[in-house]
């Protein structure tokens, strides 16, 4: 499908799916005592209060007419976890908060396919698209998300989770934590340099996400 054709269908989900992702983190951590989040007003599910510029916007906009992996993000939720009422512990839910967003959007995204065989066909036919997009970019999302290293959610939920022994080198990564997933993104392509199939993300990711997707088919009208 040609840049322009893909736009109209798949701007809402991206848009939902990564502002939703950071709104559920600040509701989560402000019902569990930190209210860092609120007094930004990003404790909300307007999408407009979560959009960063270059992430939500203009890198998917790139990755989309460059024909490359569809990626981006919003403004991350700043959380003190100090204020939060049992830090560790509630640590793993704010970083849950997010990826169960998205689960969650899996879900009504499959649901909304009933609405869909009652709408006029032009109509159907769209949202149907819509709907094919907001659940593969929702199990995206929530699986890449839950990889173990910070700071994506998956890296803080194994620091609050994993004993001390293994959490503390773990929570060490942080500063570094981008450097190895951009490295990750950036395998592949070395891999066709020297002849070896080095797509390591896609090979762990794609089977949880098409059991995600699998999930959003048993909703969805037969």
């Amino acid at each position: 499908m040609e840049f322009l054709q893909l736009l109209p269908v798949i701007a809402l989900p991206l848009l939902l799916a990564i502002t939703l992702h950071e709104a559920a983190h600040a509701w989560v951590a402000y019902k569990l005592g930190d209210n860092t989040a609120k007094l930004l007003g990003r404790v909300s599910f307007n999408p407009l209060v979560h959009i960063d510029l270059f992430g939500t916007i203009l890198l998917p906009l790139m990755l989309m007419m460059s024909g490359g992996f569809l990626f981006g993000y919003a403004k991350p939720v700043p959380v003190n976890y100090n204020n939060l009422n049992s830090p560790r512990r509630d640590m793993v839910f704010v970083a849950l908060a997010g990826p169960a967003a998205n689960i969650l959007l899996v879900v009504f995204a499959a649901l909304l396919l009933h609405v869909a065989a009652f709408l006029p066909n032009t109509a159907g036919m769209w949202l149907v698209e819509n709907i094919k997009y907001a659940i593969f970019i929702n199990a995206l999302l929530a699986v890449f998300n839950m990889l173990p290293i910070p700071p994506l959610d998956g890296g803080r939920v194994a620091v609050g989770v994993l004993p001390d022994i293994i959490a503390r080198p773990l929570s060490r990564l942080e500063p570094y934590g981008m450097f190895i997933i951009i490295g990750l993104f950036l395998l592949p392509m070395l891999g066709r340099q020297i002849g070896m199939d080095l797509n390591i993300l896609w090979a762990v990711l794609m089977p949880i996400i098409d059991l995600v997707q699998h999930l959003a088919v048993w909703i969805a009208p037969r």
